[in-house]
């Protein structure tokens, strides 16, 4: 079979590889779709290398067809399927442990269904798992319009909080404003601070980070969660603890990849539970960008380089 290799330069390939092998307990996948990340870029860049014992090119969500499933599973060959991934989403097919796998929401592509896992687990794990989060707070999400961004502030919003975020341009404003964000901030041309004390926050998603984050934690209420994700802004900061322990605040760093197989199927299930009906039904939707054969693997990392995408980039594999 063929997947996405990166060379010595860096540069993406679409090259042969070994088929994968069944373990116990696995279901084989043949993709059609796969949807980008951020965490592609990184590890592109060979800085966030894939768990042990998943495949060393990328891919952290895809959707395809069962190809083979143990005989008393829940799936069986030939049903449509999304999945949430240690690696291995850029490729023909990819052996998935049982429990990351879920049936596609009624009504939803191959190219959909491949934009959930991924964004909506890491959505859930840390804004209502982590977060705790309660219908009437206030949540804080950092780069509203990226895929990631786009499912938290539906997921807030179908949940009965109040969404703020930020955004780098009035185009990617309109887009959350449209997606239910309550305050929109501007990066390039207004003060998050100012806005956060204006508005405190209850529970932050940030995937930024960055030297702007200890003053951000001055304006969280009593008891607030701050669940940083990523540090794209910077990984240094200064706190100011007397105000950090008399708020009761939670610092918290999370990330989903690292998880075992098992939290991540028990996340999963619960998407499904709580949001399957929601897909169906038109009341959350997996907003796509752009769609762009595998083999130009290359132009879609370089829509997400550039901050460009509205939603979801994905690469379409095999024809559904």
């Amino acid at each position: 079979m063929k997947a996405i290799l990166i060379d010595d330069q860096k540069n993406l390939n679409w090259s042969e590889v070994p088929e994968p092998v069944l373990k116990e307990d696995e279901i084989l996948v043949e993709i059609h779709a796969a949807a980008l990340n951020r965490a592609d870029l990184m590890q592109r860049e060979g800085n966030y290398p894939p768990p042990h014992d998943w495949p060393e090119w990328m891919g952290l969500e895809a959707a395809g067809v069962v190809l083979e499933a143990p005989e008393n599973g829940r799936f069986k060959p030939g049903d449509k399927v999304c999945a949430l991934l240690g690696g291995g989403g850029y490729a023909e097919k990819v052996a998935i442990p049982a429990d990351m796998v879920l049936p596609i929401p009624d009504g939803l592509s191959m190219v959909e269904a491949a934009a959930i896992p991924e964004a909506f687990a890491t959505s859930y794990l840390n804004i209502c798992v982590e977060g705790g989060m309660q219908s009437g707070d206030t949540v804080f999400i950092q780069a509203g319009a990226s895929g990631l961004g786009a499912a938290a502030i539906q997921l807030v919003k179908t949940m009965g909080g109040k969404v703020i975020t930020t955004v780098g341009s009035e185009q990617k404003a309109e887009f959350v404003r449209k997606l239910g964000a309550d305050i929109v901030i501007n990066r390039k041309t207004e003060d998050i601070v100012k806005v956060l004390t204006q508005n405190p926050v209850d529970i932050a998603m940030d995937c930024v980070a960055g030297e702007n984050l200890g003053a951000c934690l001055e304006h969280v209420n009593h008891g607030g969660r701050w669940i940083v994700i990523a540090t794209l802004g910077g990984s240094m900061t200064q706190i100011n603890m007397n105000k950090f322990f008399r708020q009761g605040i939670k610092l918290i760093g999370s990330t989903l990849r690292s998880r075992s197989s098992e939290v991540k199927g028990k996340i999963l299930a619960r998407l499904e539970q709580n949001l399957w009906s929601k897909f169906s039904n038109g009341d959350i939707k997996p907003l796509i960008h752009a769609i762009l054969p595998v083999t130009d693997a290359e132009k879609a990392h370089d829509i997400l380089q550039r901050n460009e995408n509205l939603g979801k980039v994905v690469l379409k594999i095999t024809e559904s």
